[in-house]
């Protein structure tokens, strides 16, 4: 069990890749800190966490939330002992339109949950990890935050900011005994992509032209992608924006 006793907190694990990689790292020894805004949801990956007999415990937190999130990290410690593992995986997509059109609430709200929260967990969560001498984190940004995605200003920009964060935190923590990585999703079968395939008919099968290995990701490419960042084996890795995209990039 790789991660046995490491202790993982992960932002957004109600559903998707932070569901995932929650039962995931839990079933590798984990000690999981469960964190959504949706408490039923997140309650519901602890009850399938413990039926498996892994441990973990549910901890609500709006990420655009300063007070919240310092809450978060500092009750995992307070629980656990240790920060070892951060996944700053909460994210939403906002509306499908032109830039133009863009309505400045939807701007702030995707920039506050994706770019925001993402700086407020990074910098209670780096806070812990100095004084331990450790950690990893690992920020979900997006190919959108490699490239542009038309029609999705403020989720392109807030993705853009995630990996210039994650660059920059692990080059001011190297040195510190804590790396920084990001990993960058294409199009993956989670509640959000079901959103997005909601916003205009035919939308699924165009997307999936973009992918040269001719399906969209499955929640397990990412979860394994982010637990191989987070082990031994990739400790010469940090401030890398991993594309994990069925060739898409390429």
């Amino acid at each position: 069990m790789q991660f046995k006793d490491k202790v993982v907190v992960i932002t957004g694990s109600g559903s998707g890749i932070g569901r995932g990689a929650a039962l995931h790292f839990a079933k590798e020894g984990a000690k999981v800190v469960v964190s959504d805004i949706n408490k039923k949801n997140g309650k519901e990956t602890v009850r399938r966490i413990e039926a498996e007999g892994g441990k973990a415990i549910f901890i609500a937190a709006n990420v655009a939330n300063y007070e919240e999130v310092q809450a978060l990290m500092q009750g995992a410690v307070k629980e656990f002992g240790s920060l070892d593992i951060a996944i700053n995986n909460a994210g939403l997509g906002g509306p499908t339109v032109k830039t133009a059109k863009q309505d400045l609430k939807d701007w702030d709200l995707v920039i506050a949950v994706n770019q925001t929260g993402v700086f407020y967990c990074m910098k209670e969560a780096l806070t812990q990890m100095e004084k331990q001498g450790s950690g990893c984190i690992v920020n979900i940004s997006s190919m959108a935050g490699l490239r542009g995605l038309p029609n999705q200003l403020p989720y392109t920009a807030s993705k853009h900011a995630v990996i210039g964060m994650t660059k920059t935190a692990a080059l001011e923590y190297a040195k510190r005994g804590i790396r920084v990585n990001a990993v960058c999703p294409v199009f993956t079968t989670t509640p959000l992509l079901d959103l997005l395939f909601q916003s205009k008919e035919g939308i699924d099968k165009m997307l999936l032209q973009t992918i040269p290995v001719r399906r969209f990701g499955e929640v397990s490419d990412i979860v394994n992608a982010i637990a191989w960042l987070c082990d031994e084996g990739s400790s010469f890795v940090t401030g890398m924006a991993l594309p994990i995209d069925g060739g898409q990039s390429a």
